[in-house]
């Protein structure tokens, strides 16, 4: 027999049967989840290369019987619908929209974090102040001042009105307050101002969190709808989203086209997606918010 010195903890058995266990329902559960988000997108893609018939039969097909792939050009050719363009509207409109409300809001983030200012909570509170009032309030008066500037049916007013948002400075603002102040320090030792600082030192080393907020607002002004509807009047204006709307009408309803063109709108989404997800994740933790 081994004697043990009092004082000392006798070694434990780690017991691995739970922890087994608990992994594998774990793993089940990821299964499970990871199933049910690539549902929809095994339905948008088996309507998109089936016929109207086949989606609207009574017999459930796991596959279309006879793969149609000239489904894929159809929306393309669509007469009604300049579906090409309206893809390159969305382009347009989600791109120069992620670029200037990266621009706009993290020069709005960084004032309210860095530069002295005795009303500098007074200006924040402001702006956290237009999170409490609802889209459909200002939705209105910003349709009138658009309309009156001759914005209808032009970039300017798809994209101008969408450049600052209260969340996304808050989120800025929220991430430079816990940024290393000796690099800036270091940067003003240089002869660099607030602009240079931020410019040439706070940015470069910010890169994961720009990402992060422009992977989520490149989706969102992709998948805006009803500004973009208003605004829009004209179909040469018409962003992607609208575009399929006007697929389903009160007379006809082209499913095989709906699903199509859906599938060929959401694949910038999901290169964008593939492209900035590692910077998705650790952008958002680096905001400094704690629960």
């Amino acid at each position: 027999m081994t004697a043990t010195a009092p004082g000392v903890d006798k070694p434990r058995k780690v017991k691995r049967g739970g922890s087994v266990i608990g992994n594998a329902g774990l793993y089940v559960a990821i299964a499970i989840a990871a199933l049910l988000f690539l549902v929809p997108f095994y339905l948008i893609i088996r309507n998109a290369l089936m016929t109207d018939p086949e989606i609207t039969g009574e017999s459930w097909k796991w596959v279309p019987t006879d793969i149609r792939w000239g489904n894929i050009t159809e929306p393309f050719h669509d007469v009604t619908v300049d579906f090409g363009r309206s893809m390159w509207n969305s382009t347009v409109v989600a791109v120069l929209m992620t670029l200037g409300t990266l621009l706009v809001c993290s020069l709005a983030g960084y004032g309210l974090a860095r530069i002295p200012y005795r009303h500098a909570n007074k200006v924040f509170y402001a702006v956290l102040a237009t999170l409490m009032v609802p889209t459909a309030v200002t939705f209105v008066p910003s349709f009138v001042l658009v309309s009156s500037l001759g914005w209808v049916d032009s970039y300017r007013g798809l994209i101008i009105p969408g450049l600052f948002s209260g969340f996304t400075c808050f989120l800025f603002r929220q991430y430079f307050l816990g940024f290393p102040k000796e690099l800036e320090e270091a940067a003003r030792v240089d002869g660099l101002g607030y602009w240079g600082a931020y410019w040439r030192v706070v940015v470069p080393n910010s890169l994961n969190f720009f990402a992060a907020i422009a992977t989520i607002t490149f989706i969102s002004g992709w998948n805006a709808f009803l500004w973009p509807l208003v605004i829009g009047q004209d179909p040469s204006a018409w962003t992607v989203q609208v575009a399929l709307s006007s697929y389903m009408t009160n007379q006809t309803v082209n499913y095989h086209l709906i699903f199509m063109a859906t599938a060929i709108s959401i694949l910038p989404l999901v290169f964008v997606f593939l492209f900035l997800q590692r910077w998705l994740v650790q952008g958002v933790a680096q905001t400094g918010i704690k629960g």
